[in-house]
């Protein structure tokens, strides 16, 4: 089995300081009011920019586990 460095790691680092760069960028969006969550629109496209993030870590993850033990 690979060393914890060579797979795990580079995960946590992605999303990690990823992440923090994303949560940066979300709130620079609220703070400047690029986003009105009173439009429905809006409201759609901030979820399924959070639920993307989200997903791909969790898809990563389960890839990253399917490659260590199947």
């Amino acid at each position: 089995m690979p060393p914890f460095a060579q797979t795990w790691l580079p995960f946590i680092y992605l999303y990690g300081v990823g992440g923090a760069f994303f949560l940066s960028g979300m709130i620079i969006i609220k703070k400047s009011k690029a986003v009105n969550f009173e439009k429905k629109r809006h409201r759609y496209w901030w979820n399924v920019t959070i639920f993307g993030f989200f997903y791909f870590m969790v898809m990563h993850a389960l890839l990253i586990l399917a490659a260590l033990y199947l």
